[in-house]
């Protein structure tokens, strides 16, 4: 739930660029940059939760990387709660860094199989000398208590662990440090369809007792409708349409966005004869370039201004709704 105030945006990222190098195919194929996230602006406000909806290779998650400074960006601004990110030093970064967390896809890969879970979810208070050292570990048995898991379980290995309740100790280990913004990255989609729910009512329990903002990464659109105040729509590096839930759900401007909920078959719908459903169409390894729209060479509607000139991001409504679309321009 958004805070109804006038105080400035938790997170705002302005015209974010992050470039990898990719070498070409053939033996003798030479490094190219390959731009992963393209002239990015958005912001999140104080309690909200803001959701970031592509395919993979979008570059979603690449963002999420840039804003906690695992990734370093090309250029652009990430401002947290006032102060720039962006070439921030280490010394400097370390002392905010307990402000944001991030909260991993995979429960398996992201939990040292040989350390116990206390010791997992007490390790950002021990980083970060949060309280004192006899606090620590009940604190950790606090927020395991707070995740649903058992305080007795604070000895256990993470092998001894469902695959649900290891996300939890995730989310426990995010939260040690009382940060204001999370960052979830894919945070269900390792995991099976009941316990996503589980794992998502938690998030909205927890946002909600401890006034948490979140971005919330994901290519699910079921689970980013049920998740998110707002949501970005993200092709081939760049935002392409933002909008609330209702609306964006409700009423698509961009044809990416349109084909992606085409693709999602329709709970009413599910079970019916005749129902037919489009899938998205994969993006082409050559899409746009540094010029035009990428989504030029997919859109049924293209015109010759798509092909050659970036379209610019614009209102389509009073209610924030944005696109960066030629159609209608």
């Amino acid at each position: 739930m958004v805070e109804n105030n006038v105080s400035p945006p938790l997170l705002k990222v302005t015209d974010l660029n992050v470039s990898f190098s990719q070498k070409s195919e053939g033996i003798f194929g030479k490094s190219q940059p390959v731009k992963a996230v393209n002239s990015v602006s958005f912001s999140i406000e104080r309690g909200e939760t803001f959701g970031i909806v592509g395919e993979s290779g979008s570059g979603k998650s690449t963002t999420a990387l840039a804003i906690m400074q695992l990734v370093q960006a090309e250029s652009g601004s990430i401002l947290f709660d006032g102060q720039e990110l962006c070439g921030l030093s280490a010394q400097a970064l370390t002392k905010i860094r307990k402000d944001f967390q991030f909260i991993f896809q995979d429960p398996y890969s992201s939990l040292n199989p040989r350390t116990r879970i206390g010791a997992i979810v007490r390790e950002p208070m021990d980083v970060m000398n949060l309280h004192s050292p006899q606090d620590r570990d009940e604190k950790a048995r606090e927020l395991l208590a707070k995740v649903g898991l058992r305080p007795d379980q604070f000895n256990l290995f993470p092998h001894q662990f469902s695959g649900g309740q290891r996300q939890r100790v995730g989310i426990a280990r995010a939260l040690a440090s009382g940060p204001k913004l999370v960052l979830c990255d894919e945070p269900v989609s390792a995991l099976d369809v009941a316990i996503q729910a589980q794992v998502l009512n938690l998030l909205r329990t927890l946002q909600t007792e401890l006034k948490l903002t979140y971005l919330f990464i994901s290519h699910d659109l079921g689970v980013v409708q049920y998740m998110c105040d707002r949501i970005a729509v993200m092709y081939m590096g760049r935002i392409v349409e933002v909008g609330d839930r209702i609306s964006l759900f409700k009423s698509p401007k961009h044809p990416y966005t349109k084909s992606l909920l085409a693709a999602v078959p329709s709970m009413k719908m599910m079970g019916r004869k005749g129902r037919t459903v489009r899938a998205a169409p994969d993006a082409p390894k050559d899409a746009g370039g540094t010029t035009g729209c990428h989504y030029a060479a997919q859109c049924p509607f293209v015109h010759e201004a798509c092909r050659s000139v970036v379209p610019r991001m614009r209102p389509t409504s009073s209610d924030g709704h944005m696109v960066a679309c030629h159609l209608d321009d």
